[in-house]
């Protein structure tokens, strides 16, 4: 029960900032296990609401209300009362129908994966594309920049709805079934669990020469582990909830190489709420400043869990395999950027991260992924 709990501690993030308006998103337990000190330091930054605000909240939970996420949500959303805030929270062990009751509705937040969010905010829902962000020091300069900047606060806000809060999950590695599969020539015909609802993923596979199968968030592992998909895509923190290693078997591993950094976003529906809080981007951005400084104690639990998964798994890439699979990356990013999948203003913020940290790398003299970004 330890594992399954422990696993799961990176989607905690999910609950903070809606419950308390803020980017806390960026949050894990460890930072507010106890919410009073939690509320103690937040009370310092902002001060209450001068008059009663009440939010139906849509939660995702895999495990609904028996799910951490839930849990933490009710423990926060008591501690946001003393700033005069009430949320209704309704979870959902479906990620789809929770983001589809917050389009039509029936509540005015949703926590929720960012790939899904791109629906509401094209710019920030493209933070999670593919290759975007390689590494862990890149993931904490991206949200500094994205929670942090007020330059790019404006860019949080699409039509009605706000991103609010955006936090790290843990890279999603590529896993298979069977280590001879160690190149992408080789992953040709093989089976890939996608997400039915993401072009980029299935994209990716046939540019390997794979067979995408369609899949959602709540069945892709256990396709995996009944050998029904020979490759996943999947945060290593989901190895041990998930019992990832039963699709591995004694062949199977995980190649060391992130296909997408995951991120998790809170999102409101600003139509209401900004009538009622005059001061309500002052106070987004105290709370977004405010929640960014705990990125790294994040990372550091996230980095901890993946540090549990047994080294027999993990698989090395040559230097010439990792090329070709950034290569290949970067074209997929290309393309759907023109087909109108992710916003070309992001690409270019996730190239300035990329090449803030790897001057040197070949992209960072090309223009492609380069437009301005305001």
């Amino acid at each position: 029960m330890r594992k399954k709990t422990v696993g799961i501690q990176a989607l905690k993030s999910l609950a903070a900032a809606f419950a308390l308006l803020s980017g806390g998103a960026n949050l894990q337990a460890q930072s507010f296990g106890d919410t009073t000190q939690f509320a103690e330091q937040l009370m310092k930054e902002v001060k209450p609401l001068d008059k009663p605000l009440h939010v139906k909240v849509c939660l995702f939970d895999p495990l609904g209300k028996v799910g951490p996420v839930y849990n933490l949500a009710k423990d926060l959303s008591i501690a946001a009362q003393r700033w005069n805030l009430f949320t209704d929270i309704q979870v959902f062990t479906n990620e789809g129908v929770a983001a589809n009751s917050f389009t039509i509705g029936q509540c005015e937040a949703v926590g929720i994966t960012t790939l899904r969010a791109r629906t509401f905010n094209p710019f920030m829902g493209s933070a999670d594309a593919v290759g975007g962000v390689q590494n862990y020091k890149q993931m904490r300069t991206l949200m500094q920049a994205l929670m942090g900047s007020e330059k790019l606060y404006p860019r949080s806000i699409h039509n009605q709805y706000q991103v609010v809060g955006m936090g790290p999950l843990g890279a999603a590695y590529v896993m298979v079934n069977d280590k001879a599969i160690s190149s992408i020539e080789k992953a040709a015909g093989k089976r890939v669990a996608v997400m039915d609802w993401d072009k980029s993923q299935a994209r990716m596979v046939q540019q390997l020469g794979a067979q995408p199968v369609a899949s959602d968030i709540t069945n892709f592992h256990t396709k995996f582990n009944n050998r029904a998909v020979d490759i996943i895509a999947a945060p290593a923190i989901a190895f041990g909830p998930l019992e990832l290693y039963k699709g591995m078997g004694e062949k199977g591993g995980i190649f060391r190489l992130p296909l997408v950094n995951l991120t998790g976003s809170v999102i409101m529906n600003r139509t209401r709420i900004e009538k009622e809080v005059p001061d309500l981007d002052e106070r987004m951005m105290k709370l977004r400043k405010f929640g960014v400084q705990f990125v790294d104690l994040a990372i550091q639990m996230i980095e901890k869990v993946e540090g549990q998964v047994p080294a027999k798994y993990w698989m090395d890439l040559t230097p010439e395999e990792q090329k070709k699979y950034f290569g290949m990356m970067r074209e997929a990013r290309i393309q759907l950027t023109k087909e109108g999948v992710y916003h070309p203003a992001m690409m270019t913020v996730l190239k300035r991260v990329r090449c803030s940290h790897e001057p040197g790398a070949g992209e960072c003299s090309m223009t492609e992924e380069s437009t301005v970004a305001q």
